[in-house]
């Protein structure tokens, strides 16, 4: 019986590892990981910084 306890440990933790890879490799919307948020403020930086300022 101890035996199967030993290997009860290894199962437990490769299921748990499993459930674990695919809760962090789910599919996310687009817009909460920031990235797009991000993205587009750095393009709106890029086309502000490009555009030529006639007061100096």
């Amino acid at each position: 019986m101890a035996s199967l306890a030993w290997l009860l440990i290894p199962f437990a933790a490769a299921v748990g590892g499993g459930l674990w890879a695919a809760w962090a490799a789910r599919n996310r919307r687009s817009g909460k990981t920031g990235d797009n948020n991000e993205l587009n403020g750095y393009a709106a930086f890029r086309e502000a910084m490009e555009k030529s300022h006639s007061g100096t």
